[in-house]
């Protein structure tokens, strides 16, 4: 318990500071690199938690192949191409898809048989994480010119206080007084009581960026994207616990202590990425 709280006082600090950094100093437009280079390591050290993962199961992932075509997707998403240019995209996941299947055809040509599962860790592992991933860069770069002041930063804030807020309600009431196990074949101990107090919590966070912050999102709109957001951040976590559990692993590293790895941290926010973003395009 100890170890968890140090490591989130000293990481969440990092975090806030380069996601209000634009907003503090906007004379400076080099400071939202900040957040772009934290988004970028942290995809890094993901995906080389995801392939120690697939190595304990044998599972031949091309981590050079992935890492190409991760940088290639973070460049893509620098200039929001989601919105701006979605063929670039498409010409990334098809090229990549392209040379993957060329390249491992000529790796595996000792034993084929190790082929289509080592192709599809090697493409699990980058769209899981640096493709899920890029709409967190897409969202820093995408909403710079819009009619709302800093658009990109309270949807930031509201993120990572959304989804953190989530996690921390989930895991201090499911440890104080969980006693009903949500699904213990996946995950031993999520509890519905955590299941529920992160949601409240979560609810609790978006309301109070609606008020400090963010008067723009109303509550009628900040609550329940925030409840949805809540539930697909389970859904994430329990993807994440099943993957652990399949390479009988119980963290996924042991980078910050007391939460494991960056991919546990980074499983809830991968598949809420791409949802605050686009909910963003058609409501801003």
């Amino acid at each position: 318990m100890k170890n968890r709280l140090l490591t989130a006082a000293l990481a969440l600090p990092i975090l806030i500071v380069a996601i209000i950094l634009p907003m503090l100093v906007p004379q400076f437009e080099q400071v939202k690199w900040l957040f772009e280079l934290l988004v970028a390591l942290a995809m890094t050290a993901g995906l080389f938690e995801f392939f120690s993962l697939t190595k304990k199961l044998e599972l031949k992932a091309d981590a050079s192949i992935a890492y190409l075509f991760s940088a290639l997707y973070f460049v893509a998403f620098l200039f929001d191409a989601p919105a701006k240019a979605p063929e670039l995209l498409f010409l990334t996941t098809t090229v990549f898809l392209t040379v993957l299947l060329i390249t491992q055809t000529f790796r595996f040509r000792e034993d084929f048989s190790k082929m289509l599962t080592g192709v599809g860790v090697t493409l699990l592992g980058t769209m899981y994480i640096a493709f899920l991933g890029g709409f967190l860069v897409a969202m820093r770069a995408g909403f710079n010119e819009t009619a709302i002041p800093f658009l990109s930063t309270k949807l930031l804030l509201y993120f990572f206080l959304v989804t953190m807020g989530s996690d921390v309600g989930a895991y201090f009431i499911g440890k104080g007084i969980g006693k009903r196990k949500l699904v213990p074949k996946i995950s031993p101990n999520k509890t519905w009581e955590g299941f529920i107090g992160g949601i409240l919590l979560a609810i609790g966070f978006a309301a109070l960026s609606t008020f400090w912050f963010f008067p723009e999102f109303p509550y009628k709109v900040s609550i329940p994207l925030a409840i949805l957001m809540a539930l697909v951040g389970v859904g994430g976590d329990l993807a994440e616990s099943a993957m652990k559990r399949g390479s009988d692993t119980k963290d996924a590293a042991n980078i910050l202590p007391g939460h494991g790895g960056l991919l546990d941290r980074l499983d809830s926010l991968l598949f809420n990425a791409p949802i605050l973003y686009y909910f963003a395009r058609f409501y801003f």
